[in-house]
Parts: C-alpha cells; structure tokens; sequence
C-alpha cells in the first residue's frame, strides 16, 4: 500500500533495479510497513523544469494508508537524502507530495484495503 513515485530529469542509473530494491526496503522501515506492500516507481522525463532551470531535479510522491502527518517532516529529510544518494539530485530539487490515502480508496486484487 505505500508507493514511491519518483519522477527525474537525471538519466537513470545502469541499474534501476538496485535503486528501486534499497528505496522499497528504506520505505517499508520508514513507514514501519511490510516491504511485500511497497510499490517503487522510478521514471525518467528529459522535459522536467523547476525555478526555470533544467538542472537534475526530482518530483516525488509518497502515499500510504495511515501515512503518519507528524512524521513528514522527517520523511521528507530521509526522502531526500535517500534521493541525492541514489540519483544525485540536490534536496533543494526535491519536491515531495505526501498523501495519506483512506483504505476505500487504495484497491488490490480486485478489492480495496
């Protein structure tokens, strides 16, 4: 049930899959959430701008049911951190949408949560 979208203008590294694998485990320890749950989708887009600049950036949305509102500051520090290790973009061009999702509203194998 949580997902990581990750959306960059950085060209993807040789081996995404090594990335998306350290992201889920860092995800299901921060969210305290089993890692068969977690969902990492990493994507490149050539046409990304931010502040009228091209310089590497990041868009990221991070949404979980229960996701905790007084831990997003923190998620957001790890988030970040965990996004210049694994892409090298600076946390500056990092911008990061929390969404705490009802469980009616998260659905799996043809029911909801």
């Amino acid at each position: 049930m949580p997902l990581l979208r990750i959306e960059t203008n950085v060209a993807l590294p040789a081996d995404p899959d090594a990335v998306t694998a350290r992201l889920s485990t860092a995800v299901a320890e921060w969210l305290n959430k089993p890692e068969g749950y977690v969902m990492i989708a990493l994507g490149h887009n050539a046409h990304m701008r931010f502040g009228g600049s091209t310089d590497p950036l990041a868009y990221c949305e991070l949404k979980s049911i229960g996701l905790p509102e007084g831990l997003t500051r923190e998620l957001s520090r790890k988030l970040c951190d965990a996004v210049q290790a694994e892409l090298g973009v600076e946390p500056a061009r990092v911008y990061i949408e929390f969404a705490d999702a009802p469980r009616h509203f998260w659905g799996t194998n043809g029911t909801t949560f």
